[in-house]
């Protein structure tokens, strides 16, 4: 069982390392008002994955899985949501000048816990991910339900590492991010890549 663990771990650990929405909207946030609300933006991650969990335990997120309607519906706000993201941020993008600080206004909006659990909470792959990919592996020495929430709890924790980790070495280089030139370009960057992200959930099948 505990090979079958470790075995479990390795594959979570990659999975999570793999860039996506989650680490675009956390660099988007941590540069633009600094580690504090990239961190609360992970919390918000690290709360939808935790939901998601939930949700697969009692068995809803397997529903969600099997049904093209309700996979669709979920599907187009989280699409619609990223692009809505990416589009704020190519805005703010244009309101950046060489050699002048950075505008109030050009800093995100809202509760960056909000932002994070949003985005991973409307990715309805996470359901296919764990409905399909934990039961397989769950040790088989545990019940299926406990194997399944250490699974969760061991991807939850793996993430707020990797995240965490992400947004303070983010903090460290902040002031070459904040450079007006810098930040126009991360803006127009992240933008591309969250409507990117948002065209590419549109278009996924279950």
């Amino acid at each position: 069982m505990f090979v079958q663990f470790l075995a479990a771990a390795g594959v979570l650990a990659l999975l999570t390392m793999v860039p996506g929405p989650d680490m675009v909207v956390v660099t988007k946030r941590a540069v633009a008002c600094g580690w504090r609300d990239g961190l609360r933006t992970v919390g918000g991650i690290i709360a939808g994955l935790l939901a998601w969990g939930l949700l697969t335990v009692v068995g809803l997120a397997a529903v969600l899985a099997a049904s093209a309607t309700a996979y669709t519906a979920v599907k187009l706000v989280g699409a619609v949501y990223l692009v809505f993201l990416g589009v704020q941020a190519l805005l703010h993008s244009r309101r950046h000048r060489t050699g002048t600080p950075v505008p109030d206004n050009a800093v995100p909006k809202g509760s960056p816990w909000r932002t994070g659990f949003v985005s991973n909470i409307f990715n309805p792959k996470i359901a296919v991910f764990y409905t399909g990919l934990l039961p397989t592996l769950a040790p088989s020495g545990l019940a299926p339900h406990t194997g399944m929430a250490l699974l969760v709890l061991l991807h939850a924790v793996l993430t707020l590492v990797w995240l965490g980790s992400y947004v303070l070495l983010l903090a460290k280089a902040r002031a070459f991010f904040q450079k007006p030139v810098v930040r126009r370009g991360m803006d127009r960057v992240t933008g591309v890549v969250l409507i990117g992200f948002g065209i590419r959930v549109a278009a996924t099948q279950p």
